[in-house]
């Protein structure tokens, strides 16, 4: 009898402490519980937004150049998931999109939500859950899709495996591009298969991403690509980068690096080099180029004329420093015009244009100085982002009044050297010597494509007149006379009006300036009108090699093909 009172007692005590704990889950941890147990069955899942596709100009007509491919991802619950059959599954369907080792997701504690395969096409995924594995499920994403291979990869960039744009437009207007992803959240079973039952379901549609229209063209970006490759194979360059901007609006007709890449296999590259835009992401020195801004500055301040003379000693000395010409011809020395002086690329000519602006034809000084940096930092805007809605560096113009040697900096400064600029900066404010004066915002892209129209983006564009018409008029003059015996040779047509500057740099190594002119970088700016007409396009180049010396004149002979090239396809008009 004593036992059965004890064994009594002890289960009254059970199920005392039993009937507490119940009253504790049910009254007191009621809440908790509950959101432990949705925990175990809500499914969370995200709606993927369809990327926005990109488009080029072709005739006047927007063409798709970047698509969507729709692709899914494999999804396990190891807690679930029979381990067994999905191995099977994917090693008999998916060998290729696995991610991970499945052995070690199934031994990973706790796990519940795993990834194990990417980008699995749709016909895959269908003969995987036709294998009607338990705990496996899909969810839908694009992949993209570049058809045109290499073409304007600069341009465009590519999207990384985690679905972010990088380089190009597809980087920076990547928040554009992607939308926003929607969410389910849904009652699962234990399969994790969303049943439309409760209160709680929730879901946010998706907000796909805009297609974008760009101001490419499609035809002229491939013939520039083909005729830009053929001539680096035929130079001693290795790498060439190019653009074509409409020089009365900004907007870029052509942009292209060389060598490429194909967006659609980005992995496959020697180094990420390959990835970088050379026209707006690399500041350098474009040397003699510069000499139109610092004679635009000096004529626009009323200081100098075309025809102004100063006398050539083919030297001068500036800081001690002793900076000659590079063409060193007789007929020279002596008193000689400053459209001369730009035609033969005098680098005492663009110097004599910084003493005229400090008002002392003899020396410079610190009005001169900044009167250039006014000039090339506020007015043109070098060394400062365009606002082009590309990935951009900025560069740097030195101040005015800091540092050791000023005036042997700013010397140096008036033919291209001791400042940082992009191609971008530099075609934008020579655009603005040979159009009117006007300094406009460049752009690579058209709009949106919203019902088959196209809708501009919304933001600050600038059109700024910075220089006097008279100015660019005298500017475009004497650019034109740069170029007057290509008409005689032949290489420039008859009926147009084709203006430019070469431009051969120093290169810097090991932290110094290469004296030995062993490698140097050449570029080449110009513009095409019908004769006695303003600028319809500017063309600008950069060809460059590690350890080869590159000129202008390579350069120019790029341009000498491409101008005539852009003549022909885009039809444009000779005088008649």
């Amino acid at each position: 009898m004593p036992r059965i009172n004890v064994l009594k007692n002890v289960v009254l005590v059970a199920l005392a402490i039993i009937m507490v704990r119940l009253f504790f889950i049910q009254i007191v941890e009621h809440d908790a519980w509950v959101a432990k147990a949705n925990e175990q069955h809500t499914l969370l899942e995200n709606i993927v937004a369809r990327r926005g596709e990109i488009y080029m100009m072709d005739d006047g007509e927007p063409v798709p150049v970047v698509l969507n491919q729709a692709v899914y991802s494999v999804i396990i619950d190891p807690a679930v998931t029979d381990k067994e059959g999905i191995k099977a599954s994917l090693e008999k369907n998916a060998k290729q999109y696995v991610t991970a080792d499945i052995d070690e997701v199934f031994a990973t504690e706790g796990l519940r939500y795993y990834i194990i395969a990417r980008n699995v096409p749709h016909s895959t995924a269908t003969k995987i859950a036709e294998d009607g594995v338990e705990g496996v499920w899909f969810q839908k994403s694009n992949q993209r899709v570049y058809p045109e291979g290499e073409l304007a990869s600069g341009v465009l960039g590519f999207v990384n495996a985690d679905g972010l744009g990088q380089y190009g437009v597809e980087g920076s207007l990547n928040d554009l591009l992607a939308g926003k992803d929607g969410l389910l959240k849904t009652i699962s079973d234990i399969n994790n298969v969303a049943l439309s039952i409760g209160n709680d379901n929730v879901k946010i549609p998706a907000e796909d991403g805009k297609d974008v229209v760009l101001s490419i063209d499609r035809g002229l970006e491939r013939g520039m690509e083909e005729l830009m490759a053929a001539n680096v194979n035929s130079t001693a360059a290795t790498n060439a980068a190019a653009l074509v901007m409409d020089p009365n609006t900004g907007e870029v007709l052509a942009m292209a690096n060389v060598p490429t890449y194909n967006p659609g296999n980005y992995g496959n590259v020697k180094d990420a080099s390959a990835y970088i835009n050379y026209v707006t992401e690399v500041p350098y020195e474009p040397a003699s180029i510069c000499k139109s801004f610092a004679f635009s500055a000096a004529i626009n301040e009323g200081k100098m004329n075309a025809d102004t003379t100063y006398y050539n000693e083919g030297y001068t000395v500036v800081d001690g420093w002793r900076i000659q010409n590079a063409e060193q011809r007789a007929m020279l020395l002596g008193n000689i015009t400053m459209r001369t002086a730009l035609a033969w690329s005098l680098n005492t000519g663009s110097i004599q244009a910084l003493r005229l602006l400090g008002d002392d034809p003899n020396s410079i000084n610190q009005t001169g100085r900044e009167r250039l940096y006014d000039y090339y930092y506020n007015k043109f805007r070098l060394g400062q982002a365009t606002g082009i809605e590309l990935i951009e560096a900025e560069g740097y113009i030195p101040d005015p009044n800091e540092g050791y040697g000023r005036d042997s900096t700013y010397a140096n400064m008036t033919f291209g050297q001791n400042l940082g600029i992009t191609m971008i900066q530099t075609a934008t404010a020579w655009s603005a010597v040979v159009n009117g004066g006007y300094w406009h915002t460049p752009t690579v892209v058209k709009g949106t494509l919203e019902n088959g129209e196209i809708v501009p983006l919304e933001g600050e564009k600038v059109s700024e007149q910075i220089l006097s018409e008279s100015t660019s008029t005298m500017m475009r003059e004497m650019l034109i006379n740069n170029r007057s015996y290509k008409i005689t040779y032949g290489i420039d047509r008859p009926g147009y009006d084709i203006g430019g500057k070469s431009g051969t740099a120093q290169t810097v190594v090991d932290g110094a300036y290469d004296n030995t002119m062993s490698q140097m970088v050449g570029s080449y700016i110009g513009f095409i009108a019908p004769a006695a007409q303003k600028p319809k396009y500017v063309i600008m180049i950069k060809m460059w090699g590690e350890g080869q010396a590159l000129s202008g004149g390579e350069a120019g002979g790029l341009f000498d093909i491409l101008s005539n090239y852009v003549i022909d396809y885009l039809q444009l008009k000779p005088r008649l």
